[in-house]
């Protein structure tokens, strides 16, 4: 069985707006992003574009680096699931289709796995939404300790 997995895009965002916080004295470059997450400097760029769009950052072109618009305290991590466009709301789940109408199971198994998908994933949203940037930041600067 093939095992899903929600896009890096969600931690690697979390991973910016932490290095922007920490290094608020740091010329922050998507070249300086990219070795800290150990990627491609295009892949850093496409996220920070989302960042961007979300109103979080501001990338000034070339070497002047990215900096943060908005206090990290008031990011959540629900606002930056939903600015990198991990998954459409209510796609989190997919469930299987075609299935044989005339079985007990096929013919209601969407239905019910649906109420349930659902419920997951506005307990899942409502968890994201009682952490923010702040909170990531705290707990990496205690590590560091």
């Amino acid at each position: 069985m093939s095992e899903v997995k929600i896009s890096t895009r969600f931690s690697v965002a979390i991973h910016i707006l932490s290095m922007l916080s920490i290094g608020k004295n740091t010329i922050c470059t998507s070249e300086l992003f990219a070795s800290s997450v150990n990627t491609n400097p295009v892949v850093i760029r496409r996220i920070t574009g989302m960042l961007k769009k979300a109103g979080f950052i501001n990338v000034n072109l070339g070497y002047g680096g990215t900096t943060l618009l908005k206090p990290i305290e008031q990011i959540t991590l629900l606002d930056v699931y939903r600015a990198v466009d991990v998954v459409k709301e209510g796609h989190l789940f997919q469930i299987h289709e075609d299935t044989e109408l005339s079985c007990i199971v096929g013919a209601n198994i969407q239905n019910v796995l649906a109420i349930i998908f659902k419920k997951v994933e506005i307990s899942m949203e409502d968890v994201l939404a009682s952490f923010t940037i702040q909170d990531i930041v705290n707990d990496l600067l205690k590590k560091a300790q």
